[in-house]
Parts: C-alpha cells; structure tokens; sequence
C-alpha cells in the first residue's frame, strides 16, 4: 500500500531545478523588497502587517492600530532560525502550543483551542490536514483570538496566515540553499525571478526535502513547485497568477504510552510503536491562485481573489492503544484514512479610506463564496487471531473483552511487527487486513458570506472599529455505508467591535470584542449524523484588552489579557428534545517584545499565561482543558558580532499539561536551548549552522491522546549553505 513510485525522478528533476537556480552565484533569501520598480506595492515592513491586499487583516492598518494580538515571523527569521516547519514557528510564538497532529498533520493550540484547520494561505482559506511547507512564503503571520469577520467560521482560538512570495516586475534575481543535518536528512531549494517584460515578472520557487530523524524507520521526501506570474495590466491594475504542486510522502509517528503516572515513559523513547511499512502518509495537493488588484483611486481599491485547490490524501497507521507496564505489553489499534478534496473559493473585497467631516474611514466591504467537495473513509485493523486470548483461552485481565481490531504485542525494539504481520505478546502469529469500514461519506459544502467593517478615526488618538459578518453554511452529507443523507444550513452573525486609544503615536490601549463559530459537522467535515444533526454551532467570544508601545530603537512591546468563551448547545440528558447550552472558558495573559535593541542585537521574546475549567451539565468540573500549559515562555536573540559573523540563541519553555480531557496524562514541563551561527562569506554566500537541543533534554514536547506522546529530538544540527544573485 505504500506509495512511493517516481520519487528518484522527481528528486532529481528539483534537484537539477534547484542547482540551476544556484548556478551563476549560491544566495541566501534574495531581497526582493529592495528597489521594487512598482512604488504602490506596500511591502513588508515593521509598520504594515501585509505585503499586498489578499492576506489577513485585508486593509492598510498599522500592527499597532489592530485591536488584537498578533505575531509576524519574517522569512529573515525563518534563515536566520534554520526553520522548517511550522512546529518550529510555533515554539516561539506566545499564547500558542503545537499538538502532535497524529503524525500527518500541522496542528495548533491556539489560547486552548486546538485547530487543525485554521490554516490560509494569502488570506484564503487552506483547511485540509497536511504539513505546510515554508520554501516559497514571505511571512507567517499567527493572530490569536476568534475573530469571523475576516475569516468565517472556524478561528476559535486563532488562525494561521501563509504570505506567500509575488513575481516581482523590473528586476531579475535569485538565490537558494543547499542543507544537511545531523540525522541525515537534507534539503535543496530555489528562487528565481525573471523580468520577462515590461509589465510581467514570473518567479519560481521549488524545493525538495528528505527527511529523516531520530525515530526509527522515520524517513520520507517533499516537494514543492510554485510558478508564479504578475502581471500590470495598466497603472492601476495588477494580476497575480500562482500554481503550486505539492508532494508529500513521511513515515507516521504516534510517539509512546504514558506509564501508571499517566506520564510517558522514558524507557520508551527509543521504541516506535508502528508498522516499518504500513505506517505512512502520502499526500498529492495542485493549488490554483488568482488575485487582480485595482485602484480605482488613490484612496479606494479593489481585490478580487480566487482559489482553487484539488487534495489527495492517504494515511496510514499503527498507534498505541494501551499499556500495561506490569507486563510490558502495548495494545496496538489501527486504521487506513483517505481524503479527497477540492475547494473553490472565490472572494473579493472593496476598501476606501475617505473622510466625513473630521473623522476617518477605512471601509472594508467583501463577500466570498466557498464550494468544498470531500469524500472520506476510514477501514479499521482487523487481526486474523482474538488478539486478547492467552494461550489457554483465558481472557486478559488487563486489556479485557477479546475483539479483532487491536493487537496485543511485547515491547521490544524493533517492535514484532512489519509489513501487516507480526508475532503477538502470547507468541501467536498474526496478520492484519484493514478490512473493518468505519465511515464513508460523501460531503458538499457551500458557504455564502458578507462583511463590513469600518476603522473610524474620531481624533487623533482615538479610533473604533466596527463590523459584522454574515455567513450562510449549507452541508450535505451522504453517509454511504448508512445509505442515509443528511443537510443542515447554519446562518450565523459574527460581529466585531474595537477601541483604540493612542496618548501618543507610537503608544495604543485597545480594547476588543469578537465571535467566531463552529459547525456540528466540525473541521473536517465528518458528518451531521445522529444528534448533531439537530445542533446549533458551537459560538466562541473573545473579549480583549491590551497595549502596543512602539520605541524608537525598533522594540515593539505588546502585552493583553483576554478571556475566550465557548458555548455548545448538547441535547439534554432528562430531556432529548430540549437543549442544554454548556460554556467553558479560558482566560490568559500575553506579553510580546521584537524587535532591535542595538544595532547589533535583535531579539524576539514572548510570555504567555493561560488558565482555564471544563463545564459539563453539572457544571464546573474542575478540570483543566488539556493541551493548556499554564506558563509558556520563549526567546530569541541574534547578535551580529561584525559585518560577517553573527549568533544567535534561543530558549522555550512550556509548562506541564493534560494531555487528556479526564487530567490523568500528562506532558511533562520542559525547556529546550537553542542557537545558531552564521558567516558570510562574502555578501551573497552565507554558510550557517542551527542547533536544536543544546543540552540533549529529553522532552515530549506534545501528544494526540493517553499513549500517543511524541519523543522530542535530542541534541542536532543542521547545516545550510545559502545565497543570492
């Protein structure tokens, strides 16, 4: 089932790409934004939040006149760090977690809220479950808090925006980096911009990565092509064309099981509780992305965006069910996931900045019409042997009733277990077939949506803004295997209010309120059988108050604290016909600091403080919702030591967590060091090395459920050599 065909000719038709676009001059991230021949194009800076008009907050707002936190990572902090996944971002942004993702996905904990599809891509929406690549972006961008107005649904906690690098017009460069690291995974990537025209600039970034780690049996290849092509149709219109062909194959990794202190066993840590063969993720992805931008005006513009994405997907796994450490024996589950997707999203958004009277506006008006067509299904293990049954047919005490679908084996390294077959705890034989269908559905979305909102500045140090959103969600479900079809339309209102105050220019206190909502049928679209079908969304508030302090060496200081509710309507227990609405909440405290403390000395740093209580129909319950570490800290500092040797060291720290809802698994507390190192030899070839784990701790950094915690990599470097021209 593995699918692994035409990887040695993909690998060296990029490879051969990649070292042509290194030929004439190896380069680290060229710098596009230097001497840009379009002087309208706003780009990226400490000021403004986005590159052009596409991507998250949509209108020309300063960072500090946005009633929210914010984070931004630059693609100079994404060399300078040696990031490669968006993990990595994530350690060092405050306010957020990783969750393990079940080893085939990027997977956010947002102020407590885990999403793994919260994602976009130039401000439109990118929901299906895969690990982002980070070759061809400009900036990350992670804004915490519910907030629908921009986004719609989903966004509970968060989101996650991609800004994605542009064809640039009137200049050729290029540049790229050739890397290695410790556990002998290596990567070689490209950027090339031509000047094809007058008006035209085409741009192509292609990378490939190999991966590899300290797990056994982990390996795997991605690639990634993305041609891009602006056009300037006239002075005040501008077209950007993007493809983007992704290819993704890893071995999948549930990490291990938490021993009678609920917490992982570190004994463990060497062993993979999978099948060499059978546990494995193959993704094949074509993105389509348009943008036209007009300026009717010096102070009104248009953007207008479509997207178009086709996802096929196949995961497969072994994981870790149970354990009994008395006996040493894990209880091993399964399954086969396949997703197919293809999402239409068309969008387009006016935006004036005019006056009436004395007081400004910047008026954002928009619609944006979505079409998702999935078909999933999920075919469970089944075991030729009643895998609880000991040699005498006595059922086991530990791991009760005999059934099927799981497997009971002895922890060993390797475990006995490959290519579907393997040698049981009892010393039996046995073979696997993912034979057991556990769903199979057919689902078709369409959303309808419109929004305002306008950024009023009644003076010169006060500003409101004010908008809402509407959204219409219609769902169809076919669940095949039921011969049942099931639909539900949700219409929902999300409104948004801020309040800023600015004594100075450089100095706001904002206050903000917002909504964000969540269908029955979830993230992923899995069904509205049952009683969801009767269910009202689950609502998310977020009520925030804070400060942004801009000081003139280049710091910037933002602190906020915040409280999110959710609210879920179940069916009542006494009562199925009446509802029962349950509100959970979880409040926190944010403080953020970036930026250049002497010119020599940049640092990003970043404290978060999150608390929380589950609310069942009894009430409070008095657990903590899990993955909600309550202290997270992280920084970073890079210092230039002279014009070609500089360093930098980073440090993050996460508090102990649950890793279940019933608070009886643990993650442990850790803090990991981290630091780079960088020459250039000469102004356009960088050689540089980034170290992980300086002091080799042992640490699990995240978890999906009870067994399934993820091993963090010991000490490890990685080495790059990058440039331009």
């Amino acid at each position: 089932m593995r699918i692994s065909s035409k990887r040695a000719s993909k690998m060296a038709a990029l490879s051969s790409l990649s070292v042509l676009a290194m030929a004439s001059q190896p380069a680290f991230a060229a710098d596009e934004s230097e001497g840009a021949v379009d002087d309208r194009e706003i780009v990226v800076s400490g000021e403004v939040l986005y590159s052009n008009q596409i991507n998250a907050v949509k209108t020309p707002t300063p960072i500090i006149d946005v009633p929210q936190s914010l984070t931004i990572t630059s693609k100079e902090e994404i060399l300078e760090r040696g990031i490669t996944s968006i993990g990595q971002i994530i350690d060092y942004t405050p306010g957020v977690n990783s969750s393990q993702g079940e080893g085939h996905r990027d997977a956010v904990v947002f102020r407590g809220v885990r999403s793994t599809a919260d994602f976009f891509i130039d401000g439109m929406r990118d929901d299906v479950q895969y690990y982002r690549g980070l070759y061809n972006l400009e900036q990350v961008e992670i804004l915490r808090g519910p907030n629908a107005l921009l986004f719609g649904r989903g966004g509970a906690g968060g989101v996650l925006n991609r800004v994605t690098k542009k064809g640039t017009i009137g200049r050729t460069f290029g540049g790229g980096q050739i890397a290695v690291n410790t556990f002998g995974g290596f990567s070689i990537q490209g950027d090339v911009n031509l000047a094809a025209g007058e008006n035209i600039g085409v741009r192509l970034n292609a990378a490939y990565e190999h991966l590899n780690n300290h797990r056994d049996f982990f390996d795997g290849d991605r690639i990634g092509i993305n041609p891009t092509v602006r056009f300037k149709l006239g002075e005040a219109t501008t077209l950007d064309l993007s493809y983007e062909y992704a290819d993704h194959e890893r071995f999948i990794d549930r990490g291990i099981p938490t021993g009678d202190d609920g917490r992982p066993v570190s004994t463990l840590r060497n062993v993979v509780f999978g099948d060499p063969e059978f546990n494995f993720l193959d993704l094949q992805a074509h993105i389509f992305r348009a943008n036209l931008s007009h300026e009717f005006s010096d102070n009104f513009k248009g953007n207008f965006g479509a997207f178009y994405g086709d996802y096929d997907k196949v995961y497969s796994n072994f994981f870790t069910n149970d354990f009994d450490p008395a006996t040493n024996r894990v209880e091993l589950d399964g399954y086969v996931d396949t997703t197919e997707r293809q999402n239409l999203v068309l969008s387009g958004n006016l935006v004036g900045e005019f006056e009436t009277g004395s007081i400004g506006h910047t008026l954002i008006f928009g619609g944006e019409y979505i079409n998702t067509s999935s078909d999933q299904n999920r075919l469970n293990t089944r075991f030729d042997t009643s895998v609880t049954d000991v040699a005498n047919g006595v059922v086991d005490p530990f791991f009760g009733a005999a059934r099927t679908d799981r497997a009971i084996f002895g922890v060993s390294r390797p475990l006995s277990l490959s290519n579907n077959m393997g040698t049981l705890a009892d010393g039996r034989a046995t073979i696997n077939s993912f034979a057991d269908l556990n769903d199979d559905t057919r689902v078709d979305i369409d959303v309808l949506s419109f929004y305002i909102q306008d950024e009023i500045k009644l003076t010169d140090w006060l500003n409101v803004v004010v908008g809402g959103r509407f959204d219409s969600f219609d769902i169809t479900v076919n669940n095949v295997p039921g011969n049942e079809i099931r639909t539900r339309k949700d219409e929902e209102f999300s409104p948004r209010l801020g309040l800023i105050l600015k004594p100075r220019e450089n100095v706001s206190f904002y206050a903000s309120y917002s909504e964000s909502f969540l269908p029955r049928s979830g993230e992923q679209f899995a069904n509205i059988n049952g009683s969801n079908n009767a269910l009202d969304p689950n609502t998310f508030t977020n009520l925030e108050a804070g400060v942004k302090w801009d000081f003139e060496q280049g710091l910037s200081l933002t602190a906020a604290i915040f409280e999110i509710e959710q609210s879920s309507p179940q069916t009542s227990d006494n009562d199925p016909s009446t509802l029962d609405v349950i509100d959970s909440k979880i409040q926190g405290f944010e403080v953020q600091l970036e930026g250049r403390v002497t010119d020599n000395w940049t640092i990003s740093a970043g404290y978060s403080y999150l608390d929380g209580e589950q609310v069942n129909r009894g009430g409070p319950t008095g657990l903590r919702p899990r993955e909600l570490p309550e202290n997270m800290f992280s920084i970073w500092n890079n210092i230039q030591i002279s014009d070609r040797i500089g360093f930098g060291v980073g440090l993050t720290h996460q508090d102990e967590s649950f890793i279940n809802n019933g608070n009886t698994a643990v993650l442990p507390s850790y803090t990991r060091l981290d630091a780079a190192a960088h020459f250039d030899v000469t102004e356009n070839l960088r050689l540089q090395v980034n170290i992980e784990n300086l002091t080799d701790t042992t640490y699990f950094p995240n978890a999906h459920a009870t067994h399934q915690a993820t091993v963090g990599a010991p000490l490890n470097a990685r080495f790059s050599v990058t440039g331009k021209f």
